[in-house]
Formats: C-alpha cells, structure tokens, sequence
C-alpha cells in the first residue's frame, strides 16, 4: 500500500528557496512534497484534503483490527447487565439511587 502516491523529494535548502507559498502550492497541486535533511526525509507537505483521507483510512483499520481481534477472541459467552453490576455490588436500582455529580 502506497501512502503518499505523487511525491517529490526536496532538501530543506530547496524548500527554503522555494518558500512556504511555493511548497504548499505543489501540495494543493496533488503533488505530496517529501522534505529531507542529509537525504533522510524529516517532513511531508500533503494538500489537507489527502491527510483527511488518510486519517479516514487509519480510523478504518483502527475499526477493522478491533473486529478482527473481538472475532478471533470471541468464545460466545455474554454476561448480562445485571451480572456485571451484582459483581461490583450493585444492581439497577442501586444505580438509580446514586446521586448525580
């Protein structure tokens, strides 16, 4: 899976000479800058349309990890409410009773 699909790499000298203005209209452009400092990248300019996308999509895995973690954990067995709250000492109307905060 690519993450960043139209990328150009720049060095944090180029960057500077091009100026944030001219940086960020590449990125508004679909062109994802990838900014390096001694070839390593340290910082990536994405249009912000691209990052809500992939904040999109990492919520989805997130999503899709946790069901495939219940589904391969899960045995059947439920406990009831009521169950629950008698463990702890309590049973519904017992909450009923608890003052508000």
């Amino acid at each position: 899976m690519v993450i960043l699909q139209h990328t150009q790499q720049i060095s944090v000298t180029d960057a500077a000479r091009r100026g944030v203005a001219g940086v960020v209209h590449e990125a508004e452009q679909g062109s994802e800058v990838i900014v390096t400092r001694r070839g390593e990248p340290v910082a990536a300019v994405v249009a912000f349309s691209r990052l809500a996308e992939l904040e999109r999509a990492e919520a989805d895995l997130r999503d899709l990890a946790l069901v495939m973690a219940r589904a391969l954990t899960d045995d059947g067995q439920r406990t009831s409410l009521d169950d629950v709250l008698a463990a702890f000492g309590h049973t519904r109307a017992s909450l009923e009773e608890l003052p508000e905060d």
